[in-house]
């Protein structure tokens, strides 16, 4: 089902030098028959949300939504004969999820199907560095599935950094191939012509629809060293949807009082534009800034503006606080609860679509012990960020995310 996500890190990093190429070929060619972990990185999050504009029901009622997310990854590397190294990771996500404004699809029912449900999402990697081109290439393919919807995506990314190191040009491409399960609100199940159209329940007998949804979206990046203190980059992320864009199960009402499932046109077209910059204010400090503008053939645009002051409080233990703030215009399609008109073409209440503006604060606390964490060797690293987000429509959430990676 869909549901909101929240990015709550501010990361940027500017590739330097792989300190495997300074190796000598002898050194390197020991290395390079033998398959290694270069690390295993897990988080975990617990994401929760209110609110009182909920689109199943026509942009009123409950949004409480709970969201339990937990993702491993894998990160192997080799060298080969010609000295690049090649990296392989495997990821595997599964997040589970009450949502009680799914319910409200069959209000009939005690608990409708969709209520809750569970995402799992494997993915595999593999790319290929070469220092002494500065050159990597990636490919990326992944797997989700869903109780409405199944997902196949693929990705190619390219890299190439400047001789000095100082600069680097980074490309990607991905698509993802999706196909929903076309679920309706339970009063607009009984068709024209007298027929019934099923739940989507796995003991309903009546058959359902299935439509497609593909997204394609690129990414272009140029990193730059301006000098000991300062990095930028700079990015441009156009992106291409088509096929249900509309969420069926969400009830749109009119002036008059009658009920339809949304209608959205059956293509979007996304432009964000962004610029990232990174001060090293001494030794101990580190201001990170983040700016987007953002907008869609939907009528939305958006600034996003991000700050996050990592602060080393010891050799092993670092500080992070963070703001976002985010402000849209009102999609064309958008109207609230009962101001559509019956000669709309396309209409939706998702306030995800409406005008309003966020504020999302919060602290990341991360430690490195040099023993590692609990005296584990291999345990590199502990992060637990938490995160509070407002609308200004009322919508308020908070996220809890723990970081821990291993090497």
């Amino acid at each position: 089902m869909k549901k909101i996500t929240l990015a709550i890190g501010l990361y940027i990093g500017i590739l330097t030098a792989s300190a495997q190429s300074s190796q000598s070929t002898d050194s390197t060619n020991y290395q390079n028959r033998k398959l290694k972990v270069e690390e295993i990185n897990f988080v975990s999050s617990y994401y929760h949300q209110n609110g009182n504009n909920s689109a199943v029901t026509g942009g009123i009622g409950t949004e409480k939504l709970t969201d339990f997310g937990n993702t491993i990854e894998l990160r192997m590397s080799r060298w080969d004969k010609k000295a690049r190294q090649h990296f392989f990771s495997f990821e595997l996500g599964v997040d589970a999820y009450s949502s009680a404004s799914s319910d409200k699809i069959d209000p009939g029912t005690i608990s409708s199907a969709s209520m809750t449900d569970k995402r799992i999402y494997p993915s595999l990697a593999w790319s290929i560095n070469n220092p002494k081109k500065g050159t990597t290439f990636g490919i990326v393919g992944s797997y989700s599935t869903e109780y409405d919807y199944k997902s196949y995506g693929a990705g190619l990314n390219f890299t190439k950094t400047s001789k000095d190191n100082n600069r680097e040009f980074g490309a990607k491409v991905t698509a993802f191939f999706d196909t929903w399960k076309v679920i309706l609100p339970a009063e607009l199940r009984t068709l024209p012509d007298g027929s019934f159209y099923g739940s989507g329940g796995e003991h309903d007998p009546f058959p359902v629809d299935y439509k497609p949804r593909n997204s394609f979206s690129s990414s272009f990046s140029l990193a730059q060293v301006i000098n000991r203190r300062t990095q930028v980059l700079l990015t441009i992320d156009p992106a291409y949807q088509d096929g249900l864009l509309a969420t069926k199960y969400q009830r749109v009402y009119f002036t008059d009082g009658t009920v339809k499932s949304e209608v959205l046109p059956d293509t979007r077209f996304k432009l964000p534009i962004g610029a990232r910059l990174n001060y090293f204010a001494g030794n101990k400090v580190v201001v990170r800034t983040f700016y987007r503008y953002y907008q869609d053939n939907w009528g939305v645009k958006a600034h996003t503006f991000e700050l996050e002051t990592p602060i080393k409080m010891t050799p092993f233990l670092s500080v992070s606080p963070f703001y976002r703030y985010y402000t849209q215009t009102q999609a064309d399609y958008f109207a609230p609860y009962m101001k559509h008109s019956l000669s709309d073409t396309y209409f939706t209440s998702d306030y995800d679509l409406s005008k309003f503006n966020s504020n999302m604060v919060g602290v990341g606390v991360r430690i490195t012990p040099p023993h590692g964490v609990l005296g584990i060797q291999h345990w590199n690293s502990l992060e637990l960020r938490y995160g509070h987000y407002e609308r200004s429509n009322g919508l308020a959430s908070d996220v809890l995310t723990l970081y821990a990676k291993f090497k």
